[in-house]
């Protein structure tokens, strides 16, 4: 099997070594260069272009942004952008993933090799997400790179259906991976200040959910913000999921709100959104609108089936508009979803839903 061309691009020669021997070590991936910035990258690739980019945004003579830009309009290519934790990190790795770049993986600014070294596994499995993305919105390739053992979201807290008292409160929930970033953002700037309460969870680093939160918040009508613990759920309001932290929905009375947790990964990820669902499942059940958008692997299948067995209505992102078809695809096969619909239908779906009692 053909291994999965990348090109790192960073200013430091410690990053460039360290992410370079990270990668080696898998045997589907191949590190083919590795330039101090877009400009020496650019002539190298002249010579072999890479399946996948991993980009820092912050360098001297051109920008990641520029670059990132230039690469999407002359030759679209995966991006993973790996950016420091620092405020202005965070806010222009935003500018990043609405440009086009796929993933995103943060690096400490102090004991910087530790801190690669620690989230290997992370970089590992961004680059491979980023190689089953079709960036043009074409139908991506099916994913096919399984890790380890994974825990389901019976790690963190149990299914029970129990009956609900009357409430016409509803829920929207979205859960999106790879290619999310951009695809809620279409979702969530098309929807009026009208509308259901909405939750998400959108596979991020720690910290880089605030910045998210912020920049949809000032893009749309809706009011988005980073979740805290015990947030109220409001129509017109849309709580997204921490970095580094489990989301679930309660409920008190007819009074939805949430509980941020801490707790092991569940799918590999922390958010996740099988947790997501399934406390939305118990505390919602047929007041509930369950959405899986574009993502590589699985999580949130299940989620999304135990929503529909509780009486929630149930919709997954179509083949033809995800950036990698795998966690709606596993929705589909489960019986998960009771249809696909493109992206651009999404919104008109949930204020459809919130109008119909």
């Amino acid at each position: 099997m053909k291994r999965i061309s990348v090109m790192l691009v960073d200013d430091s020669a410690v990053v460039r070594q360290v992410i370079g021997n990270i990668l080696s070590q898998d045997p589907a991936l191949e590190v083919i260069g590795a330039a101090s910035d877009p400009l020496f990258a650019l002539e190298r690739m002249k010579r072999e272009w890479p399946d996948v980019i991993v980009l820092d945004v912050e360098m001297p003579r051109m920008d990641g942004i520029t670059f990132l830009k230039k690469l999407m309009a002359e030759h679209p290519t995966p991006v993973v952008i790996c950016s420091s934790l620092t405020e202005k990190g965070t806010e222009t790795s935003m500018q990043a993933l609405s440009a086009g770049a796929v993933g995103i993986v943060a690096k400490a600014k102090l004991g910087i090799k530790q801190h690669l070294q620690s989230i290997a596994g992370e970089l590992i499995h961004a680059v491979k997400s980023a190689a089953l993305a079709d960036v043009k919105r074409l139908t991506p390739a099916d994913p096919s790179h399984k890790a380890e053992p994974k825990l389901s979201a019976d790690a963190v807290l149990s299914l029970s259906h129990r009956p609900l008292a009357q409430t016409t409160d509803k829920v929207v929930a979205l859960g999106a991976s790879t290619g999310g970033t951009q695809a809620l953002e279409t979702v969530l700037t098309a929807l009026p200040r009208v509308c259901p309460g909405i939750v998400v969870v959108q596979h991020m680093p720690e910290k880089f959910t605030t910045a998210f939160a912020n920049r949809l918040d000032k893009l749309s009508a809706v009011e988005v913000k980073e979740a805290a613990n015990g947030d109220r759920v409001l129509p017109g309001r849309v709580l997204i999921a921490p970095g580094g932290r489990h989301m679930l929905l309660k409920r008190s009375g007819a009074l939805y709100y949430v509980d941020v947790i801490d707790g092991p990964l569940v799918n590999r990820h922390r958010p996740s959104v099988d947790v997501l669902f399934r406390s939305v499942a118990n505390a919602a059940g047929k007041n509930a609108f369950g959405v899986i958008m574009t993502g590589m692997g699985d999580d949130g299948a299940r989620g999304l089936k135990e929503m529909r067995e509780a009486g929630s209505r149930t919709l997954a992102q179509d083949e033809e508009t995800c950036v990698v078809y795998g966690m709606p695809k596993e929705a589909v096969r489960l019986g998960a979803a009771e249809r696909s619909i493109a992206l651009s239908d999404i919104p008109a779906a949930i204020l459809d839903y919130g109008a119909n009692r």
